[in-house]
């Protein structure tokens, strides 16, 4: 592959994670401002811990979603033999431990950086947006 079709690769599966973090920390936020009321009329430990719970199980999922994204990446292009290494391959380049006992060919060292970088803003992303919530509902139950 050669510079410039890794990068674009790269970009666009990205891209593909970033859709799939924004759609479920959406329905994520909605999911919890429906259930908001409910949690409120069953005492202060149910309003505090319900949102966190929530969004801890969402943001869980999604960061599994993107780690299957890119294992599939590996196994559809033939890059890593099979799910186990192309799970294990991603999940630490997602998590940007990088043991190196796996590593790309030089064609592909770019493109396989794509799924660190993903790791890195989505981790980014999840970490700002609980401590959004945090603070909402910390203002929420002992603010006011």
């Amino acid at each position: 592959m050669t510079l410039s079709q890794q990068i674009l690769w790269g970009s666009m599966f990205l891209g593909l994670c970033f859709l799939v973090e924004i759609i479920l920390l959406t329905l994520c936020t909605v999911m919890i401002n429906k259930l908001i009321e409910r949690w409120e009329n069953k005492g202060v430990i149910l309003a505090t811990a319900g949102p966190i719970a929530t969004a801890l199980a969402f943001i869980v999922l999604t960061h599994t979603i993107q780690v299957w994204i890119w294992a599939i990446v590996w196994v559809m292009y033939d890059v890593l033999p099979d799910w186990n290494t192309a799970l294990y391959f991603s999940l630490v380049s997602f998590t940007t431990l990088g043991y190196g006992d796996i590593v790309l060919g030089e064609d592909l060292r770019i493109f396989g950086t794509f799924a660190a970088v993903t790791g890195l803003l989505a981790f980014g992303l999840s970490t700002a947006y609980m401590v959004a919530l945090m603070t909402r509902v910390f203002q929420e139950r002992f603010m006011s």
